[in-house]
Parts: C-alpha cells; sequence; structure tokens
C-alpha cells in the first residue's frame, strides 16, 4: 500500500538509505500528477507527501530544505541523497529504471526523441508560458499593473496549444506518439484538466477528450487520481 499523508515531511535526508521506497512530495491537481501516475505505472513501491501549493506549503522552511526552487514534483530515490526535481527529470527516470512499464520507447532512438520533443513543449512552452503567465503573471513581471495583460497573453498560448494538441491527436492515434503509451500521456492529462479548470470547453478538442478518456481509465491513473481526490 502506498502512504498518503498531509505534508509529513521526514526529519532525515530525503533520499537517505534508510528509504526502501520511493517518496514523492506532490499538490493534488498540480503537474506533478504526471509523475504520480507514472510511478503508478512502474508498479514501484511508493509513498506520497503532499505539499499544498494552493496553501503555501511549498514555501515551508521544512519543504525549502528537500527542494529550493520551492516547485513539486519532487522524487527521493532509495539510496541516493541527493532528490530528483522537475518533471521531464522525473518522468525520464522512471522510464528508464523501470523498462518493463513501457514509459518511453527505449529500444528505438528517433521514437524517445519524439516523445521528449514533446515533453519539453508541454512542461516548458504550454504550462511554463501558457499556464505560467495567466497563473502567475508575477513571474514574468513585477508590475501589478501589466499582470492583466500578461495573464491574457498566457491564455491566448494555452488556446493555441491546445489547438495543436487536438490537431496532433486527431489523425486517429491512440496515444501521443503512435509507438504507445509513454511518459507524455500523463502530462497532456494534466493539461486537459487545467483547461477545464480555467473554464474552457474542452470538449472542442474531441481527439484530445478521447485521449484524455483513454488516460484517465488506465489503472493507474486511476489510482493516482483517486489519491489525489479526483
Amino acid at each position: 500500500m502506498h502512504s498518503y499523508t498531509r505534508f509529513r515531511l521526514s526529519t532525515g535526508p530525503p533520499g537517505n538509505a534508510i528509504m526502501n521506497a520511493y517518496r514523492l512530495y506532490l499538490s493534488p491537481g498540480a503537474c506533478s500528477l504526471a509523475a504520480h501516475i507514472a510511478l503508478e505505472e512502474t508498479g514501484a513501491p511508493f509513498d506520497v507527501e503532499v505539499v499544498s501549493v494552493r496553501d503555501g506549503q511549498n514555501l515551508d522552511a521544512r519543504y525549502l530544505a528537500i527542494n529550493p526552487k520551492a516547485r513539486v514534483p519532487v522524487l527521493a530515490i532509495p539510496g541516493e541523497p541527493r532528490v530528483l526535481t522537475e518533471t521531464p527529470a522525473i518522468l525520464t527516470y522512471l522510464a528508464r529504471r523501470h523498462p518493463d512499464a513501457r514509459l518511453l520507447p527505449l529500444d528505438d532512438p528517433l521514437r524517445e526523441a519524439r516523445c521528449h520533443e514533446w515533453l519539453a513543449w508541454l512542461v516548458g512552452w504550454v504550462h511554463g508560458v501558457g499556464y505560467g503567465a495567466l497563473w502567475r503573471p508575477g513571474r514574468f513581471i513585477g508590475d501589478p499593473a501589466l499582470h492583466g495583460a500578461i495573464s491574457a497573453h498566457g491564455r491566448g498560448v494555452i488556446d493555441a496549444a491546445n489547438a495543436t494538441i487536438e490537431a496532433t491527436l486527431a489523425d486517429g492515434r491512440t496515444w501521443a506518439e503512435p509507438g504507445g503509451h509513454s511518459i507524455v500521456d500523463p502530462f497532456l492529462l494534466v493539461l486537459y484538466r487545467w483547461g477545464g479548470a480555467i473554464g474552457l470547453d474542452m470538449t472542442r478538442h474531441p481527439a484530445w477528450t478521447a485521449h484524455a478518456q483513454r488516460e484517465a481509465e488506465r489503472p493507474a491513473a486511476r489510482r493516482a487520481l483517486a489519491r489525489e481526490g479526483g
């Protein structure tokens, strides 16, 4: 069983040799959901520690001692003194560490690169620029008088990106990459859910809607979503 705790931070180093399972620090509904789903896909033992970004727990001194960047997700690895941060790094590590989960096409360098191509754009542009500008315009400019314009620009980035995602998925593929399910698909589910959260009618994107339903119905995703409150 995976434990689910409310901001229970360990007193010792998060990655010390005493650990015998992964520990994932996440905020429910955040981008960390992708890593949560990927961990479930691996079948490896792990526990979860909630760091609610909404409640500012990522700025708590105890959490900053674990990740000074004050972001989620963070993955503590058994026997490894340094935690692993940044979604692409965590997803890639899990895919390579657990090849039987088939989270990356490790036997085909080009197909694997296509997955990283997807993820770099989704994380860096759609999340970082689009949702970053929409939700946290202060990251881009300090003048509050300009925050409204920055947020509006972010929404435009999101709208354009959503159209690109829909057009790509509309060729009949089952997953983001035709070769099979990968680390890209959980992150696409994150962005689909965020679209609904900001009031977009995501059913306007039928191919993406079908993809999101397929991803959400996978046993690993169902467990992760249930643990995060749906």
